[in-house]
């Protein structure tokens, strides 16, 4: 049985993939990296490749880029000078997923 608590705990939990998904431009940065993910560029994209992809400058990209990162959402791989960024969506789909039972536990009895 959930208690009020564990969900207000979930909750906050998933708070920073709440903001990092709640602007457009992150929105598009992960499309972005999906797009390089399914053409097989296993390595990501560094800030260079997602600026040409996008209307926005390099320092908003490495901003968005820093947001989606410390929500898990996005994995950065330096290599020489350069920073690869690619997705983890997997850890922050178990984090919604969790709250989303929780959710359905607390409020859909049955």
């Amino acid at each position: 049985m959930t208690d009020a608590k564990t969900l207000e705990q979930q909750f906050h939990s998933c708070m920073p993939l709440f903001i990092a998904l709640g602007d457009e431009v992150r929105l598009g940065i992960i499309e972005t990296l999906s797009r390089a993910a399914q053409a097989g560029c296993k390595e990501g994209l560094n800030v260079n490749e997602i600026t040409c992809q996008t209307s926005l400058s390099r320092p908003a990209i490495s901003h968005h880029l820093k947001i989606l990162k410390e929500s898990g959402l996005v994995e950065v791989r330096q290599s020489g000078t350069a920073n690869y960024y690619r997705l983890t969506l997997l850890h922050g789909t178990r984090e919604l997923m969790k709250l989303g039972h929780l959710v359905q536990e607390m409020f859909c009895k049955e």
